[in-house]
């Protein structure tokens, strides 16, 4: 069998296998859309915002590819993505934050791409570390270095990403605090779209209504805020809600799950 870019003793691979990841993908979505020009390059072009659930299915379906498939096949899926975004280029029809009308975009642009590397890695390791199970430092560190991997087949070179794990943390936190996120109003009202009201049965709904709430309480704070998202219990109460699940799941429903529950289905095919 031919084998794939990630062995299965990998970071990536044991992250990514955890069906839990899933709460990892909204999460990121709305994360990715704070910043003005990755809005209007990367996710207003693919209708992103507007069919938000099957940008995630195609997210995670890519994702599973890189991480389960075979070489050739991740890098026929990466090849299709690379040649999608060079064909996205524009320019700002008015201002937004610190963004003047006319300022330039494109969908390859290494600065784009690693804010949705970013994104990608944090809610991971956030959800990963809340829901599945610890991670060593050690062990975070594989996980960005398996990442740099995933930033090359997107076209990133290696001189455009942060070179160690503590680097991507000061690059988080220099975003976090600086003017390049600011949400707009057009990401404000789509964002409803994303984790508020998706189409689902309405016998469904209360565990809609878990999930948004795991996802906005893991969202960072000033995102959150610049969302306008309803006000959330006191931090220790909220800490004490999803944290409170969150060692019920890892402690009493993850060990006992079997495997065609808990993992995903390419986890299964790549064994």
């Amino acid at each position: 069998m031919e084998r794939g870019y990630f062995s299965d003793d990998s970071v990536m691979r044991r992250v990514y296998r955890e069906r839990a990841l899933v709460l990892a993908g909204p999460r990121a979505l709305l994360m990715q859309a704070a910043h003005p020009l990755a809005v209007s390059g990367l996710l207003a072009h693919s209708s992103a915002l507007e069919e938000p659930y099957e940008r995630l299915a195609r997210t995670a379906e890519t994702m599973g590819t890189i991480t389960f498939g075979t070489k050739a096949d991740a890098d026929r899926i990466t090849r299709r993505v690379r040649a999608m975004h060079g064909r996205v280029n524009g320019s700002l029809k008015q201002p937004v934050g610190a963004y003047p009308a006319g300022t330039r975009y494109g969908a390859s642009d290494p600065d784009l791409l690693l804010w949705v590397l970013y994104t990608l890695v944090d809610s991971a390791l956030v959800v990963y570390r809340k829901y599945v199970g610890s991670l060593s430092r050690a062990e975070q560190a594989e996980f960005w270095s398996d990442y740099r991997l995933v930033g090359n087949l997107f076209g990133l070179r290696d001189a455009s990403m942060p070179e160690t794990l503590t680097d991507l943390e000061d690059y988080g936190r220099e975003m976090l605090a600086g003017d390049r996120l600011h949400v707009s109003d057009w990401a404000r009202t789509r964002a409803r779209a994303i984790v508020l009201e998706p189409p689902v049965p309405l016998p469904l709904r209360p565990l809609v209504e878990a999930v948004n709430f795991i996802t906005i309480a893991l969202l960072p704070d000033r995102i959150r805020a610049e969302y306008g998202f309803r006000p959330l219990p006191p931090a220790w109460a909220r800490q004490a809600l999803v944290s409170g699940g969150a060692e019920y799941v890892k402690r009493v429903v993850i060990p006992f799950l079997p495997e065609r529950l808990r993992l995903v289905p390419q986890a299964a095919r790549a064994a």
